[in-house]
């Protein structure tokens, strides 16, 4: 079975200023904690697994990262939009399990604790402002940091980024699912393309 999905995601997390996950560096909230608890919600603009289609599919990744990435014991929960048929909602966790390879094939290895998919109200928005919601959990508005020209600053050739270039900015709101509250401080948002055909130890985003 293979699959390719692409579209634009937004991500918030407990990480003061700048989260260091994507590049295996040990979280850090701004009072001193030592984990990172987050959001990334996606918008699928165009994707399948095999014959089912999953353009216009929603859904979003909670996280609880204990400490660096590949110290693994993480804890995610799924939640995939109403509007999604079951044979999507279905592929979507298929793929994000990990069964069907790709990036999340490599990184199911890190999971200790899969809290479930449920069925929500889930929104992505882009434009002028970007943010994420999923009904009865979490709001998330995003705003970018900015260079000295102006121009939204990015990060590029992340270890474990979603992208292979993403913006980064900060996030407010509040968040709370599956357990994982968390205030809303460092966010980040790109178009994303995930394939069933990247190639093996390549980290996450580089499809």
């Amino acid at each position: 079975m293979t699959y390719s999905i692409s579209g634009h995601y937004v991500a918030s997390c407990s990480c003061a200023l700048v989260c260091g996950c994507s590049v295996d560096a040990q979280p850090n909230d701004g009072k001193g904690g030592t984990e990172c608890r987050g959001i990334a919600a996606f918008h699928i603009g165009e994707g399948r697994l095999d014959d089912i289609d999953l353009a216009g599919v929603d859904f979003a990744f909670y996280n609880l990262f204990p400490s660096h990435l590949t110290g693994g014991d993480w804890k995610v929960g799924v939640v995939v939009d109403n509007g999604a048929s079951d044979a999507q909602a279905e592929a979507v966790g298929k793929i994000l399990s990990g069964d069907e390879g790709g990036p999340f094939g490599q990184l199911a290895q890190f999971i200790g604790e899969f809290l479930g998919t449920e069925r929500g109200e889930v929104k992505v928005t882009e434009g002028e402002k970007p943010g994420a919601e999923v009904a009865g959990h979490s709001t998330i508005s995003y705003e970018p940091l900015r260079g000295a020209d102006g121009t939204p600053t990015t990060v590029k050739n992340a270890m474990f980024g979603f992208a292979t270039e993403y913006e980064i900015g900060r996030t407010t709101g509040s968040s709370s699912a599956f357990g994982l509250s968390f205030e809303p401080a460092y966010g980040e948002q790109a178009d994303f393309v995930f394939s069933s055909e990247q190639e093996a130890g390549a980290p996450a985003g580089r499809m």
